[in-house]
């Protein structure tokens, strides 16, 4: 018996299974098939996670042919009925995913793809079924409407490498991508002082951290008192937590980038040492924990209550929490940091988010400007 070929792209030769045979598929999935007493040729309706049960499969059919109890698993022998509902299912299954990323494609899956795509075959789905779904889904919420839209030509995808129809139907152009309908305005110091001192002050020091040293909400209510160096001025961070139906999962951060050091603005040093000395002792007490008790994550709920508050008094209603993060950003763009040192200090694991921040870096267009004039002037002077 020959060696499994590699997973890659292209045709995937089958071996021989002694009755039918089996092949692994790009997608690492293995698929059986056989010859029926029909001389047609019959593929399994579903993919398999091993070659043992690929087999397994195999033997099934053979003892029913030889037992008279036979019958063809599609009616026309060449196509998998599997539906749609059910391929997804499998594909999530076989995905390693975040628990947030794997709740939040339940979500897209459960309320917008299956009541429209469930029951049908993947080779059933047309390109004009897919372009009437996108004009009725999500009109009004763009970034759902993408992510979905997103999820369903993955999940094609997929079934393309699995030999369940012959090419994708997704083919409207842009439709992955949501365009922003907030426009951040990233705050600016003197505003950033005052929604400090609007905001209670168990929460200060967080919404300083967030806005000088980008973080996420989720890495900063995770962090705890083994995470900070003050020696070194540095935040180590090395986890995150999520809210998954109710239950706080704690995972690596957002990406891989996300596990990094992060220098503290030394002008932040007093205030975070202030905290700590504030907090219980323990290496493993959290930084930020929910009111009352000091063992308990931090709802975003119960931080959002104050924020909202502290942002109205800071005269910046329209203030996000992440947009705390995207004021970091600016701000270390504005130092002149280079775009490595804004991935490395965000934890962005490609370079077009840290990117768009040099770009919006507030008042370096003026900069520029007066710049280009002082070459101007320069070149006239005598």
């Amino acid at each position: 018996m020959t060696s499994t070929p590699p997973r890659s792209g292209g045709n995937t030769r089958g071996r021989r299974a002694g009755f039918g045979s089996v092949r692994r598929l790009p997608s690492g999935r293995i698929q059986a098939r056989y010859t029926g007493p029909d001389g047609i040729t019959h593929t399994a309706p579903t993919t398999f996670s091993t070659k043992g049960d690929a087999e397994a499969w195999l033997a099934i059919q053979r003892a029913a042919i030889t037992l008279g109890k036979w019958r063809p698993a599609s009616q026309d022998g060449q196509v998998s009925q599997t539906t749609f509902a059910e391929y997804a299912e499998t594909w999530l299954r076989d995905r390693a995913l975040k628990p947030r990323t794997r709740a939040h494609y339940r979500q897209l899956l459960d309320r917008q793809l299956l009541p429209r795509f469930g029951t049908l075959r993947p080779a059933s789905i047309t390109p004009e079924a897919v372009r009437d779904w996108h004009a009725r889904t999500g009109t009004g919420t763009p970034t759902l409407r993408a992510h979905c839209y997103s999820l369903l030509r993955a999940i094609l995808t997929t079934a393309v490498q699995d030999g369940l129809l012959p090419a994708n139907p997704c083919h409207i152009r842009g439709a992955g991508n949501a365009k922003t309908v907030h426009k951040i305005r990233p705050a600016s110091v003197a505003e950033l002082e005052a929604l400090v001192s609007a905001m209670p002050e168990r929460y200060q020091v967080m919404t300083l951290l967030a806005a000088w040293c980008g973080l996420r909400f989720g890495e900063l209510t995770e962090l705890r008192h083994k995470d900070v160096d003050l020696s070194l001025g540095v935040l180590r961070v090395r986890r995150a937590v999520s809210r998954v139906d109710g239950e706080y999962v704690v995972g690596a951060p957002k990406s891989d980038a996300g596990v990094r050091d992060v220098a503290v603005p030394p002008h932040l040093i007093p205030a975070l040492r202030n905290h700590l000395h504030s907090l219980a002792k323990g290496r493993d007490t959290l930084l930020f924990p929910a009111a009352g008790d000091s063992s308990r994550h931090l709802a975003p709920a119960s931080l959002y209550r104050v924020f909202y508050r502290a942002r109205a008094e800071a005269g910046r209603p329209d203030l996000r929490w992440h947009d705390l993060r995207h004021t970091g950003a600016v701000l270390a763009a504005q130092t002149g940091a280079t775009l490595a040192e804004l991935m490395g200090r965000l934890g962005h694991s490609t370079p077009q988010a840290a990117l768009r921040y040099q770009h919006v870096a507030g008042g370096r267009d003026a900069e520029i400007a007066a710049a280009l004039s002082r070459i101007a002037s320069s070149d006239h002077s005598p």
